[in-house]
């Protein structure tokens, strides 16, 4: 594809991936083949989950905030048929973590909301880590007090916050936005938790840039991965686009240089050439 493609139309392709236009759209805009966008999405995004997983070693992150989102792979869970699953198809979750101090998305994993998950994604995390010692918030999900225990031990400050919502409507709830909070929880899993560092709000605000910089992800639009491998792509191009070429604006520069992960700014040029 790089001998077909020049480079530039390539960057042009990629930098809109990455800022959440559509495939088609981008055919629109371009004339590039939407067969051709996909390949060359799935490529680099490949490129750019082993950029994460190479480059975020080494960490000295202290407050830790974790989460999970929902995505669907071809059709929803409700949806599904005899043979479906072992396809591929079905709900999909996203595992984040985010450093509070940095916005630093330090590791994810895909794959479904269950304790298997839960234990791969912390222990990665875990192998990331250098501090001595870390904080660790997240939600009410069961799964993440046995995998927080398995991969940091003695070696985490663990609280988690719980918000409860009012009885609205459970379907209008998953499709348009939560109702209304009721009462927001704090509670001590393990260790001592700074009691104002107890807070998932980080960790959330990144779930609302998935979804809007990710057009699989982006609520009531018609757009969906059909393939769990072009789902997995288009997420280590979001996170590699965000940690080392999207400039935030309260940090003025990347959430990798501010985690001391590189001292420049990357390029969109840089991640396609990573996938050279």
């Amino acid at each position: 594809m790089a001998n077909i493609l020049p480079i530039e139309k390539q960057i042009t392709v990629i930098g809109a991936l990455a800022e959440g236009q559509s495939i088609r759209a981008i055919e629109r805009l371009t004339g590039i083949h939407q067969d051709t966008i996909c390949r060359l999405g799935v490529r680099v995004g490949n490129a750019g989950a082993r950029v994460m997983d190479e480059q975020m070693r080494g960490l000295t992150c202290k407050t830790i905030q974790m989460d999970e989102i929902w995505g669907f792979i071809g059709k929803k869970q409700k949806n599904l048929r005899k043979g479906d699953e072992a396809r591929g198809l079905g709900d999909v979750w996203t595992f984040v973590s985010i450093d509070a101090e940095t916005r630093m998305v330090p590791n994810y994993f895909v794959g479904k909301r269950d304790s298997y998950s839960a234990n791969t994604f912390v222990s990665d995390l875990a192998e990331r880590i250098d501090s001595e010692r870390v904080q660790i918030s997240t939600d009410a999900l069961a799964a993440y007090v046995d995998a927080i225990e398995r991969g940091f031990g003695s070696d985490a400050d663990y609280g988690q916050i719980v918000k409860t919502f009012g009885n609205a409507d459970i379907e209008g709830q998953r499709r348009y936005s939560p109702a209304e909070i009721v009462r927001i929880r704090k509670g001590v899993v393990s260790g001592r938790p700074e009691w104002k560092h107890i807070s998932t709000s980080y960790i959330e605000r990144q779930n609302l840039t998935m979804r809007m910089h990710m057009r699989r992800l982006t609520r009531l639009t018609n757009a969906f991965s059909k393939k769990l491998e072009n789902f997995k792509a288009a997420v280590g191009l979001h996170f590699a686009y965000y940690n080392f070429v999207r400039f935030h604006k309260t940090l003025r520069m990347t959430p990798a240089m501010a985690g001391g992960v590189t001292n420049h700014a990357w390029t969109i040029r840089d991640l396609v050439e990573a996938a050279q």
